[in-house]
C-alpha cells in the first residue's frame, strides 16, 4: 500500500473552567451514550465496551451546555477578520484549507441532571480555548457563533437534535464542568506550542505480493481504461479482532499501476482513500447518522457506517493497512 500520512496525536488533560451556560431542549426521541461519571458504578470492561445503560431522551428534555475554557483545547488559526466573518457567516469550515478559519472545540458524552424543578435533564460541556474568552464575552454575534458550533458538534456526536430557541441562565455552569483526558491533533497547535508536532507517517509502505495476472503490460491497459471512470465508493466491512477494529475495503479495481498515486489517511474518527478515477471512499465518524445513511447509500453500508460509529476512537498511532492483491482489497488495522 502506498505511503500515507495521518496527524499525529496529543494526549491532553483538560480541566475546563467555567465560563457560561446555554439551556436547550431536544426535539426528538433518542438515546445517548453516557460519561464516564455516569457509569462509574459499571464494571470496568462494560465501560470499555460503551454496554452500560443508553440516557433515554425524550422529545421536550432540558439540555444544558456548559461552554467553558482550557488553554489545552488548540486556539483558532491567525485569521484576517474578514476570515473570521466568513466563518462566522458558513460555519461550514474546511479544516484542511490553510485559508480556512475555524475553532477547535472538545464536546464531552453526556451525564444527567435534575433542572430546579427537579426534572430530568443532561448536560454537555463544550470546551474551547480561552484564547477566544475575550470576544465571545463582548461581541454577541461571536458568542452566538461559538453557541452554534458547540450545538452543532453535539448534534454531530449523538442523534440528538437541539432546539435553536435556547435560554441562558445566571450561572457559570450546570454542574461542574468534567477533567477528561482527550486526544487532540498535534497540528492544530501554533509552532511553538508545546504540544505542537509536525505530521508522522504513521501507515507504513506494505509493498504487494507480484501475481501472474498483475504483469506491468495488464496492469497499464487496465489503469489506462480506468482513466475515463467516475471514482465509485467501493463496498467495505468491519469487525473486532484482538481488540482492533478490522476494517476491509473491496477494491477488486485497483492495480499495481494506481499504488503510487493512491492515498489512505487514518484519523481518529475517519478513514480517507483515494485511488484517482477508480475509488473515493470518506467514512466521517463524526457525521450525523442522517448524514452516514446518506452517504452510504446501500443499506448493508450504511448499518457498517453506523454501528462502526458506535464504538472507540480508530488507534491511529498503531494504524497498519496492506493491500491484499489476492482478496482484492485493502484491509486496514487501527
Amino acid at each position: 500500500m502506498a505511503t500515507a500520512t495521518s496527524t499525529q496525536q496529543v494526549a491532553v488533560t483538560l480541566n475546563p473552567v467555567p465560563g457560561f451556560c446555554v439551556k436547550s431542549k431536544a426535539t426528538n426521541d433518542t438515546v445517548v451514550h453516557p460519561s464516564t461519571a455516569d457509569r462509574a458504578g459499571v464494571s470496568r470492561d462494560a465501560q470499555i465496551n460503551r454496554a452500560s445503560p443508553l440516557i433515554p431522551v425524550t422529545k421536550g428534555l432540558k439540555i444544558f451546555v456548559n461552554i467553558a475554557w482550557d488553554s489545552n483545547v488548540p486556539p483558532p488559526p491567525q485569521g484576517s477578520e474578514e476570515a473570521i466573518q466568513h466563518a462566522m457567516r458558513g460555519l461550514h469550515i474546511d479544516e484542511s484549507n490553510p485559508e480556512s478559519w475555524f475553532v477547535p472545540l472538545v464536546v464531552s458524552d453526556a451525564r444527567r441532571d435534575s433542572d430546579k424543578a427537579g426534572q430530568p435533564s443532561i448536560v454537555f460541556d463544550a470546551i474551547f480555548s480561552p484564547s477566544i474568552k475575550s470576544r465571545a464575552l463582548k461581541d454577541v454575534d461571536f458568542k452566538f457563533f461559538i453557541i452554534e458550533l458547540a450545538f452543532q458538534r453535539i448534534e454531530a456526536q449523538t442523534t440528538i437534535i437541539l432546539s435553536r430557541q435556547i435560554g441562558t441562565p445566571n450561572i457559570a455552569s450546570k454542574g461542574k464542568p468534567q477533567a477528561r483526558q482527550v486526544l487532540v491533533p498535534a497540528t492544530l497547535y501554533p509552532p511553538g506550542h508545546p504540544n505542537h508536532r509536525a505530521p508522522a507517517k504513521l501507515i507504513q509502505e506494505i509493498p504487494p505480493r507480484p501475481t501472474a495476472e498483475s504483469t506491468p503490460e495488464s496492469t497499464l491497459k487496465n489503469q489506462q481504461s480506468s482513466t475515463s471512470m467516475a471514482p465509485k465508493i467501493p463496498s467495505w466491512s468491519w469487525s473486532e479482532e484482538n481488540s482492533k477494529l478490522r476494517i476491509v475495503i473491496n477494491v477488486p479495481a485497483l492495480t499495481h499501476a494506481a499504488i503510487p498515486l493512491s492515498t489512505l489517511d487514518v484519523e481518529p474518527r475517519r478513514i480517507l482513500l483515494s485511488v484517482p478515477s477508480l475509488y473515493n471512499l470518506d467514512i466521517d465518524l463524526s457525521a450525523s447518522d442522517a448524514d452516514l445513511t446518506a452517504t452510504f447509500a446501500e443499506p448493508d453500508s450504511s448499518m457498517q457506517a453506523l454501528t462502526l460509529k458506535r464504538k472507540r476512537d480508530l488507534d491511529v498511532d498503531n494504524a497498519k493497512a496492506e493491500w491484499r492483491v489476492a482478496d482484492k482489497t485493502i484491509v486496514l488495522h487501527a
